[in-house]
């Protein structure tokens, strides 16, 4: 790497111990003689020079002595400030390299400085941190790159298969060709409109406005009323005003996409589903939990990454894109919040957002609903009804997908 003419930090160092080092000589060597004036006399016999102790003869003799001391410690501090100062910057050499192998690509290069926890260990261990952070987020960026583009072309590839069908049979219904290709455009539509989604909350470029994620809840759930009827879903929500501070269209998407996703990766005609708020000291939650067949705990932390399928999945005409838990992960840090993913004991998952909390606006708690300590375990078997919410208890009318490996939508 070309470096500008001058002086290296090296060299500068090294000066600085050798400039150091003199100067506390010549003030040891000044405080010397100033203490030895007090005792001598100053006598201009030259007759007794040699015979009596005056400031001439110690001049004399004091001044060689002192710069031959003097010549001494120049080269100490310049030999021994060249040694120190190469120790000292060692580590910052080893970060120096490890950042231009980081600069050609290679972010797999660890500095992995040994020696006690000083600046130079700690500002190692950082690097090696965010080095480590940026080989996952460059990984999983090439990964969501690789699946986005995979996803893109299998409706396009349908859709030129398709036309293809259709101009070389000339008596092929057209309709049926039609209402396929409506059907295929309507999944490349949404997959695309999630992406945009996914890199508005990634970027953060939202107004922040005050939210209740207890209306939020209740607004997802009558939306995707229709949805748990046919699927033979019992939605049930109740808990907590919640107040926080987000955007409430990216917040409504969040309760939408945990919502769905607990409806349609549920139990066959009997599922249940509960979302429930609560306030915490200094948090507000959002917990969506469902019942379903078990699974093990690798694969529920696997559910957040982009385009993440269960082996065993079963779709269905709601089955979504594969990036309802990745654009939900997203708007939870996008709001400072935190995501939790833990598979239930008796089967399904309980999913729990935790965003930062507001002073409520009614300090008196009017309005309050009922708590809602995981209604799931606490009334096995009986049917959760919410106080002051909007009551969703459906009765399963037709059977729907259950869980099969469990993934987002």
């Amino acid at each position: 790497m070309n470096r500008a003419h001058g002086l290296s930090v090296r060299v500068k160092l090294t000066l600085s111990y050798a400039g150091f080092l003199m100067l506390a000589g010549t003030l040891l060597l000044a405080a010397v003689w100033a203490f030895l004036l007090q005792y001598v006399p100053d006598d201009w016999n030259r007759r007794l020079l040699h015979e009596n102790p005056n400031r001439q003869l110690l001049l004399r003799t004091f001044a060689p002595a002192a710069a031959t001391a003097m010549a001494f410690l120049l080269l100490i501090g310049l030999l021994g400030g060249w040694f120190l100062a190469g120790r000292m910057l060692a580590p910052l050499t080893r970060i120096t390299d490890a950042t231009r192998m980081a600069t050609g690509g290679s972010l797999s290069h660890r500095v992995r400085l040994a020696g006690r926890r000083d600046e130079f260990r700690e500002l190692a261990d950082a690097f090696d941190t965010m080095l480590a952070r940026l080989e996952a987020h460059v990984a999983e960026q090439r990964r969501f790159a690789a699946n986005a583009s995979h996803e893109l072309r299998t409706p396009l590839a349908v859709s030129k298969t398709l036309l293809d069908v259709a101009r070389t049979d000339p008596n092929r219904d057209t309709a049926e060709v039609i209402d396929r290709l409506h059907a295929v455009n309507t999944r490349a539509i949404d997959l695309i409109e999630a992406l945009l989604l996914l890199s508005r909350a990634d970027q953060r470029s939202f107004a922040r406005r005050r939210v209740d994620l207890s209306l939020m809840a209740e607004e997802a759930g009558e939306t995707l009323l229709p949805l748990a009827e046919e699927h033979g879903v019992t939605v049930e929500t109740g808990g907590d005003i919640t107040p926080t501070v987000g955007s409430p269209e990216l917040l409504l998407q969040l309760t939408t996409n945990l919502v769905h996703n607990a409806i349609v990766h549920n139990l066959p005609g009997r599922g249940t589903v509960w979302v429930t708020t609560a306030v915490r000291p200094g948090t507000v939650a959002l917990t969506v939990e469902n019942t379903g067949e078990r699974i093990t705990a690798e694969l529920a932390a696997t559910l957040t990454e982009p385009f993440q399928r269960g082996t065993e999945r079963v779709r269905s005409g709601h089955a979504g894109v594969g990036l309802g838990l990745a654009i939900v992960k997203t708007i939870t840090q996008a709001h400072h919040g935190t995501l939790t993913l833990t598979p239930r004991r008796a089967g399904g998952l309980r999913i729990t957002v935790e965003l930062p909390a507001t002073a409520p606006g009614n300090e008196r708690g009017e309005g309050r609903r009922p708590p809602t300590d995981s209604p799931a375990d606490r009334c096995p078997g009986r049917s959760w009804r919410p106080g002051a919410s909007i009551p969703l208890a459906l009765a399963p009318d037709t059977p729907g997908a259950g869980i099969r490996g469990t993934s987002p939508a």
